[in-house]
């Protein structure tokens, strides 16, 4: 049996993206889900990684509406209009491998600190997605310097974090997982309409994992499929 609970309530952050607006759907039409809120940058409760500050705000506006089950963060940032993944090393600048990990690493991590306080301590898991590329030892072809580096620091993140919570919130799950290639503008530029699947599929994958999480899960990074990767 999993960790989730029935009924459960359930928060998406990042829920304007691709991924997170399919899970807000997905959870709405869930009939163990009495209840799921979403925000992002525009909503009533915003958070913005360009603004730290408002992971904190944030999980201080929300504190009425504690405690959640599940916790689903689907943020992230593989390219802008400004600058796409390096293919070589002679790519790597400061300014994009800095925006990266304040996106990808730095900005999750707080998440984790501030919105750990809103999980119900009874039964709750909490879910990060991270990207395969940012397993060190499944690295076979190199290239996209900051987005492999920033997702690695995130998973090292993760895990720490999972070890404190063994401890301190031992009914609850933390998980890094990867959602697989998703038809979204994150994948776009690269073929991902052609190699990808649509995001009510992918995230109907996650949640099927995520519903046969346990505690002894905690600290794992998965795959939409349920497969354990690699650090």
């Amino acid at each position: 049996m999993g960790l989730l609970p029935n009924p459960f309530r359930a928060l998406i952050i990042g829920s304007s993206g691709t991924i997170g607006s399919a899970f807000v759907d997905l959870l709405k039409n869930n009939p163990s889900c009495s209840e799921v809120l979403g925000i992002h940058r525009q909503s009533e409760h915003s958070i913005d990684y360009q603004n730290p500050d408002s992971i904190e705000s944030c999980t201080t506006a929300l504190s009425l509406e504690a405690p959640f089950n599940l916790i689903i963060n689907t943020i992230g940032v593989l390219h802008t209009s400004d600058w796409m993944p390096e293919k070589r090393l002679d790519d790597l600048n400061t300014e994009q491998l800095a925006e990266l990990m304040k996106i990808n690493a730095i900005g999750p991590a707080l998440t984790i600190r501030h919105f750990s306080k809103l999980l119900d301590p009874k039964n709750s898991i909490m879910v990060t997605l991270s990207a395969k590329v940012g397993s060190i030892e499944d690295n076979r072809l190199g290239g996209w310097y900051s987005y492999r580096a920033s997702k690695a620091a995130l998973n090292m993140l993760i895990k720490t974090a999972s070890i404190e919570w063994d401890r301190t919130k031992p009914n609850t799950a933390l998980v890094a997982m990867h959602p697989g290639t998703v038809n979204s503008r994150l994948s776009k530029p690269f073929r991902g309409e052609q190699i990808g699947r649509p995001a009510q599929d992918a995230v109907a994958d996650m949640f099927r994992v995520i519903e046969n999480l346990k505690q002894e899960d905690s600290g794992s990074f998965v795959s939409y499929s349920g497969e354990k990767l690699p650090w």
